[in-house]
C-alpha cells in the first residue's frame, strides 16, 4: 500500500471508534464498507496455525489482498482456495514479494527459528506485523526487532489472541476497577492433550526440537497464561523458580510439562502448571484472589468468567457470559488490520511480546540451574 492509499482510508475511518490505549473496546460489527488493505502470509507447509489463519484472511473484511510467500511454494494451493478471490500472487522470497508489492501488513506464520529474519524484513519494507508466537528461539533474537519496529513507529505484536477475549477483558475491568481488592494471588493452569506428543508427525517435526522450536509446552501454550496473568492484573512478573522438562517419556528435544512458581512486581505471589497431561481437550484456568474477594476464567467453559466481590458490602456472586462468538484468529486479524489503519490502539505492545518471552527464558533457566532467575536483569 502507497502513500496516497493510506492516506485515503485514514481520513475515511473517521466515524470509528478508536480504542483507547488502557481499554480495549469491542466493535459490534463491521461495516459493510469497512476500509481494507493488503497483507502478505509468510508461512511453509507446517507453518504453525496456518489452517486458522487461511480462514481469517477469508473472513476478515479489511483484509483486500493476500500476497504469499512460502520458499518452496507448498501451501499455494491450500491458500489459493482458502481465501478464494482474496489471492493475487505467491512468492518464493522476502525481496522478491516485496520488491513487488508493499502490502500493510505482515502475517508471519514460520517455524520459530525461521521467522526473526523475515521480520526483519517485512519491517524494513514497512510492514505492521502479526507474527505467531514464538517467533524465535531466544529473546535475543526478538529484541532487535522490538527496537526497529519502534524505529519505524510499526505495530509488533505476537498473535496472543486471548488479549481479546470477551471474558478476558471483562475480567481485567474487574481486577483494575479494584472490585477484588488488592490482588494477594493467581493460580495458574493450561493443560492440554498429550495425544499430540505421541504421534509421529509431532515427534519427527520442528515443534518437538528446542533448537528449531524455542521450547515446549510453555513455550507454544504457557505463553498465553503467563501473558494474560501480566495483561489482567497490570503487573509485571519479576521473578520466576520451577522446573520443566519430559514427564512423558516421548523422544522428543522439548518439555511436556512445567511447574512454574511467579512473582510479581507488586509483590503478588502466583503459580502455573503447564503440560501436555490430557487424552483429548484442555484444562484452563486463571484464579485470582484479592483482598475483596476471586475472580476465575474458565476458557472453553459455559461459564468462562465468575468473580465474588465484597466491595459493596454485601457478598455479590457474579457470572460474565459472552455473546460474541467470532473466532480467536479472525478477532485477533481484525484487531490487526484495524490497529495498522490506525482505528484502534494495538493491544500488544512490542515491548510487551518480548517480555513474556524473556519471562519464559528465565523459567527455562530456573528449571536448569535450580535456582530463582530474575526476568530481563539489564533492564
Amino acid at each position: 500500500m502507497n502513500r496516497r492509499t493510506f492516506t485515503q482510508l485514514a481520513t475515511g475511518v473517521t466515524t470509528w471508534l478508536a480504542l483507547r490505549p488502557d481499554k480495549i473496546m469491542q466493535a459490534e460489527s463491521t461495516p459493510p464498507t469497512a476500509p481494507q488493505a493488503d497483507v502478505a502470509l509468510f508461512t511453509h507447509e507446517d507453518g504453525p496455525h496456518l489452517s486458522g489463519y487461511i480462514e481469517a484472511l477469508a473472513k476478515t473484511r479489511e483484509v483486500r489482498s493476500v500476497y504469499l510467500c512460502d520458499p518452496k511454494g507448498s501451501t499455494i494451493e491450500s491458500v489459493r482456495n482458502g481465501v478464494g478471490s482474496k489471492f493475487v500472487a505467491a512468492f518464493r522470497s522476502p525481496q522478491e514479494l516485496f520488491q513487488a508489492q508493499r502490502p500493510l501488513v505482515s502475517l508471519v506464520a514460520m517455524e520459530a527459528v525461521l521467522a526473526p529474519p523475515v521480520i526483519h524484513a517485512a519491517l524494513d519494507a514497512g510492514c505492521h506485523i502479526l507474527a505467531e508466537k514464538p517467533a524465535c528461539v531466544r529473546p535475543a533474537d526478538f529484541a532487535p526487532l522490538v527496537a526497529k519496529a519502534n524505529a519505524s513507529k510499526r505495530h509488533l505484536m505476537l498473535a496472543l489472541s486471548n488479549r481479546l477475549e470477551p471474558a478476558v477483558l471483562e475480567a481485567r475491568r474487574i481486577v483494575r476497577s479494584g472490585e477484588i481488592g488488592k490482588v494477594f494471588g493467581i493460580e495458574i493452569h493450561t493443560i492440554a492433550d498429550q495425544t499430540r506428543v505421541k504421534s509421529a508427525a509431532y515427534q519427527q517435526g520442528w515443534m518437538s526440537q528446542k533448537a528449531r522450536a524455542g521450547g515446549g509446552h510453555l513455550t507454544w501454550l504457557g505463553i498465553h497464561w503467563l501473558d494474560l496473568a501480566m495483561y489482567v492484573t497490570g503487573a509485571r512478573i519479576s521473578h520466576v523458580a520451577g522446573f520443566a522438562g519430559n514427564v512423558g517419556g516421548q523422544p522428543i528435544d522439548t518439555e511436556d510439562s512445567a511447574a512454574i512458581s511467579l512473582r510479581f512486581a507488586n509483590g503478588t505471589f502466583g503459580t502455573l502448571t503447564s503440560g501436555y497431561y490430557l487424552d483429548r481437550g484442555k484444562h484452563l484456568l486463571v484464579k485470582i484472589w484479592g483482598s475483596e474477594g476471586w475472580l476465575e476464567l474458565n476458557q472453553g467453559t459455559k461459564t468462562p468468567l465468575q468473580w465474588y466481590s465484597t466491595k459493596s458490602g454485601k457478598p455479590e456472586s457474579h457470572r460474565f457470559t459472552p455473546t460474541n462468538s467470532t473466532g480467536g484468529n479472525i478477532r485477533l486479524l481484525e484487531h490487526v488490520m484495524r490497529a495498522a489503519m490506525g482505528m484502534e490502539a494495538p493491544v500488544l505492545a512490542p515491548e510487551e511480546s518480548l517480555y513474556v518471552l524473556q519471562t519464559i527464558s528465565a523459567a527455562y533457566a530456573a528449571a536448569e540451574t535450580g535456582r530463582t532467575q530474575p526476568v530481563a536483569p539489564d533492564q
